[in-house]
């Protein structure tokens, strides 16, 4: 059973598992308004489905996602609103919903991209995969909920030098640090991560989602209030003169030169 979601998304459903596909290859599956609000969409039809245990997210083409989609240029919606409108019920949707989801992983999940993957359950990854923080290039902070995944995961020393430096961390490192739960070779990675998803909707349904519930909600700051600092920081950030640079250097290929302005 498939069902195509503003032809960005496909989501697939076999049994007590559901696999969600990120569909636009060739822009590395970058986000675009389409995607945003179709994961919107399919977080909460997914949530609904009784029948439904454990998600499988993945992109498809040679990447997981590639963050935003900055040549789609900005949203006309402030950047924190936007977050908070069109990030947020997707994000945190899969912090709260029942289900496990697990993120399969390769090539890059950058950015935005990265705190989908991060911020599902759990995380297989090929051995040739990492988690990019693109966001120093072009003069942002992380969003998404990425700050507080890479700090739960990293601790603060080196995820305050990952972020700073917005250097892709290969999977073994990804592996060492607990931001993942398995690191496999990149053409077993669909069998690894259907392993797993079958173990895991073999378990106990209301065990697995209240042992979720207990291990997300046992932490001092939540995943929702990092989400809220980061869209304010986000907001002005996007209207500074070293964030347009970032951006055109993107574009055009080239080291960006920032001035703190």
């Amino acid at each position: 059973m498939s069902t195509d979601i503003n032809g960005v998304l496909r989501i697939e459903k076999d049994g007590a598992i559901a696999t969600l596909t990120l569909t636009r290859p060739d822009a590395f599956n970058a986000i675009n308004d389409d995607l945003r609000r179709g994961l919107i969409q399919a977080v909460a039809q997914i949530d609904t489905d009784p029948d439904i245990r454990v998600v499988i997210m993945k992109g498809e083409g040679r990447g997981f996602c590639a963050g935003a989609d900055l040549k789609g240029g900005l949203s006309a919606m402030p950047t924190d609103h936007m977050l908070e409108a069109e990030y947020r019920p997707s994000l945190v949707g899969i912090a709260n919903s029942p289900k496990i989801w697990i993120a399969q992983v390769h090539g890059a999940a950058a950015g935005i991209g990265a705190a989908y993957a991060m911020n599902c359950d759990m995380v297989v990854m090929a051995d040739n995969a990492s988690l990019y923080m693109a966001f120093a290039a072009i003069a942002l902070v992380p969003d998404g909920g990425n700050t507080w995944l890479l700090l739960k995961g990293m601790g603060y020393h080196r995820a305050l030098q990952a972020i700073i430096e917005g250097r892709k961390i290969p999977a073994a490192e990804c592996l060492q640090h607990g931001l993942v739960n398995h690191v496999v070779p990149e053409d077993e990675l669909e069998t690894a991560t259907l392993a797993m998803a079958n173990r895991i909707a073999a378990a106990a349904p209301l065990a697995a989602a209240g042992a979720k519930k207990i291990l997300r909600n046992i932490s001092n700051a939540s995943f929702s209030d990092a989400f809220s600092a980061e869209a304010q920081i986000q907001g002005h950030l996007t209207q500074t003169a070293d964030f347009r640079e970032g951006v055109q250097a993107f574009v055009e290929k080239r080291k960006p030169v920032f001035k703190g302005k």
